[in-house]
C-alpha cells in the first residue's frame, strides 16, 4: 500500500510541489512496489533493516524511471542492485544472512 509518506518521499525527490498527480504517482509507485516485491521478495516499506532500505530505495528509482517514461532502462540499469537484493532476501529467510549494522 502506497502511504502518503512515501508519497512525499518520492515528491520531494523529484521536486515535485504540485498534487494534481498524486493519483498517477501513487500508481506508479504501487507498480514498482509489486516488481521489487516479484523480483526479490516481501519488504517492509516503513521498516529499518538493511533489506529493507535497499527494497524502498529500488521502489523510488523504479518509480523516477517510470515517472520520466524510461522504464525500460530499470532493468539494465539497477540488475546488480536487484539480485543483490533477492540473494540477501533469500539468504534472510534460511537464517544465512548476517547483516550490516
Amino acid at each position: 500500500m502506497v502511504t502518503d509518506d512515501l508519497l512525499n518521499e518520492f515528491k520531494n525527490r523529484m521536486h515535485i510541489s504540485h498534487d494534481t498527480e498524486d493519483d498517477n504517482l501513487k500508481e506508479l509507485l504501487s507498480f514498482s512496489i509489486a516488481f521489487v516485491e516479484d523480483k526479490c521478495g516481501e519488504f517492509r516499506l516503513e521498516g529499518e533493516s538493511n533489506i529493507d532500505k535497499r527494497a524502498k530505495e529500488l521502489v523510488l528509482e523504479r518509480t523516477r524511471y517510470a515517472y520520466n517514461d524510461a522504464v525500460e532502462y530499470f532493468d539494465d540499469n539497477f540488475l546488480s542492485a536487484i539480485v543483490g537484493l533477492g540473494l540477501d532476501m533469500a539468504l534472510s529467510k534460511e537464517g544465512d544472512f548476517v547483516e550490516e549494522i
